[in-house]
């Protein structure tokens, strides 16, 4: 009789448990359609302690009602960043039960919300870093990685945020990610204007994208090849292990990138990069020599290497960046970004210049020295004007590059031509 009666009692608190766990799930699903996440959040506590023992249905029932409730927590902005998160964690908990079961009651909601959730959490992070809020924003971007893990360019765009918030083994630990999975982000986007509002908009694929242009609702269709990022992740791990003092490390990686893709030249370049701000000019040399051999009529790659020689104190370095643009525009005519960097390049100095001509007196000394210094700005304006005219020809009139020339004419007298730009829309 007492094996019995343990029998009865055992099914009656079984019943009893699940009498219970049935209840606080109504009460959390009736205060979600009243519009009260917190009161179902309650409830959904108090049935958390019992949801182990539930039956998989249940527990299906139970993680989406949780998913729910701290997704609408977080979209009224309470506890945003750890409710996205719950949210996330109860969504893939009810996908993962409904697909052991077979079952998908709750699937197709569920993964609609996660699609959501995503988009949220996106937005989320792009507000942050426009508000300079980057580690925030690496966080959050990581966080979209975490709930679809195939897209790795936003692990990329975390490992970016965490750069420009400067917390470096943040970012180190993102980019070390990417180094693993070998990431490249090398691509095609297909593009193409809608007729609605004459915005360029990207399409997932080229067919997508061509039937649209089939059926009328957009035009002018065309492609856009995104390069290879290695080189870049592997040159902003060197950058911090440099940042670290750790010289050898930085080293290291870059020559492991390039056992890892010994036909990427931008890892090269990023190994040129490297030798050049630790000082070793000839390594650099020789590496720029290499890339030189590899691809000797590519304007872009005369550009790069002129970016990257003019980002160094070297004397020739800089020298050596001059030739690289105008090699890029002697291919390309109309390499307009190289005839900026180009008149930028020429500008250098021009604020020390400045600088002392300012903190002279009136003494007839001081007179002689702003004259000195006067004709050398007038120099170094008159070598950066015509770069500057032809970057403003072909940026179609920028108005950074138009108040430049304005300023350099009126400084150097060229009063007609200061009226003709002036003139200009």
């Amino acid at each position: 009789m007492k094996i019995k009666n343990l029998a009865i009692a055992t099914i009656l608190l079984s019943s009893v448990v699940s009498f219970a766990q049935k209840e606080e799930l109504k009460a959390a699903e009736k205060a979600l359609k009243a519009g009260n996440p917190n009161e179902a959040k309650s409830a959904l506590s108090q049935a958390e302690s019992l949801i182990a023992n539930a039956d998989d249905n249940q527990k299906a029932q139970y993680f989406f009602l949780k998913g729910n409730t701290y997704f609408d927590l977080a979209k009224k902005n309470i506890d945003a960043d750890a409710n996205y998160t719950e949210a996330a964690k109860a969504y893939n908990e009810l996908l993962s039960i409904e697909k052991k079961t077979g079952k998908s009651k709750y699937s197709s909601q569920a993964q609609s919300s996660l699609v959501e959730l995503k988009r949220e959490l996106t937005n989320s992070a792009i507000a942050d870093s426009d508000a300079k809020k980057f580690k925030e924003s690496a966080l959050k971007l990581y966080q979209v990685y975490t709930l679809e893990p195939k897209d790795t360019s936003m692990l990329y765009y975390a490992a970016g945020s965490a750069i420009n918030a400067q917390d470096y083994d943040l970012a180190l630990n993102y980019y070390n990610k990417l180094k693993q999975l070998n990431y490249s982000g090398k691509k095609v986007n297909y593009l193409a204007k809608s007729k609605v509002n004459d915005k360029e908009e990207t399409f997932p694929d080229k067919s997508t994208r061509d039937q649209a242009v089939r059926l009328g609702s957009h035009a002018f269709p065309r492609d856009e090849n995104e390069p290879s990022k290695r080189g870049e992740i592997y040159k902003n791990i060197s950058l911090i292990y440099i940042e670290k003092n750790d010289v050898a490390a930085a080293k290291k990686a870059i020559i492991d990138a390039r056992k890892a893709n010994p036909d990427d030249i931008s890892l090269i370049m990023s190994e040129a990069d490297l030798y050049l701000k630790t000082n070793d000019y000839t390594t650099y040399k020789n590496l720029i020599s290499e890339v030189l051999a590899k691809d000797p009529n590519n304007a872009d790659l005369y550009y790069n290497l002129g970016v990257i020689s003019a980002q160094s104190k070297d004397n020739q370095a800089k020298i050596d960046a001059e030739g690289y643009y105008l090699k890029a525009i002697q291919i390309d005519p109309k390499y307009r970004n190289a005839y900026m960097n180009l008149a930028v390049l020429k500008l250098d100095g021009e604020k020390e210049i400045v600088d002392a001509m300012n903190k002279l007196g009136t003494s007839p000394a001081d007179n002689k020295k702003y004259e000195i210094l006067k004709a050398k700005r007038e120099a170094i304006y008159k070598s950066a004007i015509p770069h500057l005219e032809k970057a403003y020809e072909l940026f179609v009139g920028d108005a950074a590059i138009k108040s430049t020339l304005l300023n350099m004419y009126n400084a150097l007298d060229m009063t007609e031509k200061y009226k003709a730009l002036k003139a200009k829309n």
